[in-house]
């Protein structure tokens, strides 16, 4: 049986469905991430483009180009950060969700803390116990 998965942004404009187990559960620290979501890391899980689907909202998804070869897409409406992708290399058929985004229940296996050397100056690395 595949598991289901479904998110939505902030106001409700933008629903998806994510119909895979989302993989390479990664919190971000490199700037670009950091901007995108305003906060010291921005944590991403990746799925096969063909298993996410939009519900709701196609018309309310905005895109960025942030890289020559990256696309951040997000809800019009409210702002939140929902998908980056790529567009050519070994992870184009794959698109990186944005984790805060899930309305379903997940626990990830294994997660990493990424791009450590780009990390906010006001972030404590590792955190304080």
């Amino acid at each position: 049986m595949t598991d289901i998965f479904q998110g939505s942004c902030l106001c409700g404009a933008v629903k998806y469905e994510i119909q895979s187990q989302p993989k390479a559960l990664t919190h971000c620290h490199c700037s670009q991430c950091r901007k995108s979501h305003g906060a010291a890391f921005a944590s991403y899980a990746s799925v096969l483009r063909s298993d996410l689907h939009l519900v709701q909202g196609v018309e309310n998804i905005k895109s960025y180009p942030s890289s020559e070869s990256v696309l951040r897409q997000f809800c019009a409406e409210c702002g939140s950060s929902l998908f980056w992708s790529r567009s050519q290399g070994e992870f184009a058929e794959w698109i990186s969700i944005a984790m805060g985004t899930l309305d379903s229940t997940f626990a990830a296996d294994k997660q990493k803390h990424i791009e450590l050397e780009s990390k906010a100056t006001w972030y404590e690395w590792p955190p304080s116990p």
